[in-house]
């Protein structure tokens, strides 16, 4: 506590408030909501990295332009009218009942710009529908007050080109119209639209400048999700882009090159050293068969035969998928072929297919990926004595279901089993003949494929095995 205290007395005076402010719970939850709102995609948040400081910009630019010029001499043009009205209703008024304003309205006509009409006497229209920028109408109304104190209706909205003002006096009402671009700042327009055109074609190039930038990146990215699920290259893939994705995609593809060598010369190793003692194997198995059929040769028989099945799974679990390289296979023949095979077991199996429009076709590594359901199949047929197997595509993904009913696997175990050579002290995996290595090829079968395998209870109350593909 001690620590702390001294560390928090430590912090400046903006610092603690900046802590503070961090801490709290109101400012955790408007920072998790901003995140969610916020783009994810590098595209959209380099695109709002550039927006947002133009829209600023030009925001206060916006302001300070209608803030300093555009009411400034809105103001000084709505003031010299309302004077110039001013004026000449003072003038009006001190002309006798019986003489002819004419002079007045031509006076007015020449002198003012303002178009002058003596009307009846009685009373002003109603007020009338305000414009949606209200600048205009809001100071020429405070200047008509202050210099013309008298009854008035103004209308800026009916002509397009012009500003009529009525004043009420005691025998008559003078109607007075006057051009906009006497009463408010009439070319703003240009600026804004100048404005808006520029902030257009800066976004323009901006855009087009990332496209070009991001487009590298989302080349690498494919390529790199292509090299993991084990497909090939596009033929047109090369470092590209900046300098620093450049560098990115060539570490990539010596990293490329650097896994397809060591894959390479791990499959020969494991390939030579197969050889060697399937050969061994095999002069055991001929030696027994010369000494005759006794109790004893069976056993060893037996156990001769339990080895090279071991020595099948260690060397596919090293081996992996081999190299092997993904082409179009059509899944329904696969499955088919593995249903076919595994006649052996003497176990019924019913392959079903759920929400198919057509044939199923993806990029596989058909031995790689046929070894890895094949294991699922055995696995079941060891422990049940029925198997369903199910085909569902989802969305962007293919699920391939094997159900069995057998003793099953408990929740707790499920990702334990695929531990390399983790057994289960249940009866499930007590049989001699099993390596612990079954389900751990199978995973790692369907991660080189960019897919998964998980495990889960049967409606048959066995085990269900979930193999999980990328379309």
């Amino acid at each position: 506590m001690v620590a702390a205290r001294e560390t928090s007395a430590d912090l400046s005076k903006p610092e603690r408030w900046y802590q503070r402010l961090r801490d709290h719970p109101l400012a955790s939850r408007f920072a998790v909501h901003v995140s969610e709102i916020l783009p994810k995609g590098l595209y959209a948040r380099a695109l709002l990295i550039i927006i947002t400081p133009i829209v600023v910009l030009e925001g206060v630019i916006a302001f300070a332009f209608m803030e300093r010029h555009w009411q400034a001499v809105t103001r000084r043009l709505s003031e010299a009218t309302a004077r110039d009205i001013g004026a000449l209703i003072d003038i009006y008024t001190q002309v006798p009942g019986s003489g002819e304003p004419q002079r007045i309205i031509d006076l007015a006509r020449k002198r003012l710009n303002l178009t002058m009409e003596v009307l009846p006497q009685g009373d002003l229209p109603p007020p009338g529908p305000k414009p949606f920028f209200r600048l205009l109408d809001k100071a020429l109304s405070n200047e008509l007050r202050k210099h013309v104190q008298l009854p008035f209706w103004i209308d800026t909205v009916g002509e397009s080109q012009n500003v009529e003002i009525r004043v009420k006096l005691d025998d008559a009402i003078l109607r007075f119209v006057a051009t906009r671009s006497q009463t408010y700042a009439s070319n703003s327009h240009i600026f804004l639209l100048w404005m808006v055109g520029s902030s257009i074609i800066l976004l323009t190039v901006a855009i087009l400048f990332l496209r070009n930038q991001i487009r590298p990146i989302l080349r690498l990215a494919d390529a790199a999700d292509a090299f993991g699920k084990g497909r090939s290259f596009p033929d047109d893939f090369r470092p590209r882009g900046a300098r620093e994705v450049r560098q990115a995609a060539l570490a990539f593809m010596q990293m490329r090159d650097r896994i397809k060598t060591h894959v390479e010369q791990r499959t020969t190793m494991l390939a030579g050293v197969s050889h060697d003692l399937r050969t061994v194997l095999t002069r055991f198995k001929l030696e027994l068969a010369l000494l005759g059929d006794t109790p004893e040769t069976r056993a060893l028989s037996a156990d001769v035969d339990e080895m090279k099945y071991m020595l099948e799974d260690y060397l596919a679990f090293a081996k992996g998928d081999g190299g092997e390289e993904a082409t179009p296979t059509n899944l329904q023949e696969l499955l088919q072929e593995i249903v076919d095979d595994a006649q052996i077991y003497g176990c019924p199996i019913d392959l079903r297919f759920r929400r198919s429009k057509g044939e199923i076709v993806l990029p596989l590594k058909r031995q790689a990926l046929k070894r890895a359901i094949m294991n699922l199949v055995t696995n079941a047929a060891r422990f049940g004595e029925q198997i369903v197997i199910r085909v569902a595509p989802e969305n962007q993904w293919v699920r391939i279901e094997v159900d069995d009913d057998g003793p099953g696997i408990p929740a707790e175990e499920r990702e334990n089993v695929f531990r390399p050579f983790y057994r289960l002290d249940h009866a499930r995996n007590q049989d001699e003949g099993n390596s612990g290595l079954g389900l751990a090829i199978a995973r790692d079968i369907a991660k080189s494929h960019g897919g998964e395998v998980a495990l889960g209870e049967s409606s048959m109350g066995g085990l269900r095995a979930i193999i999980s593909l990328p379309m």
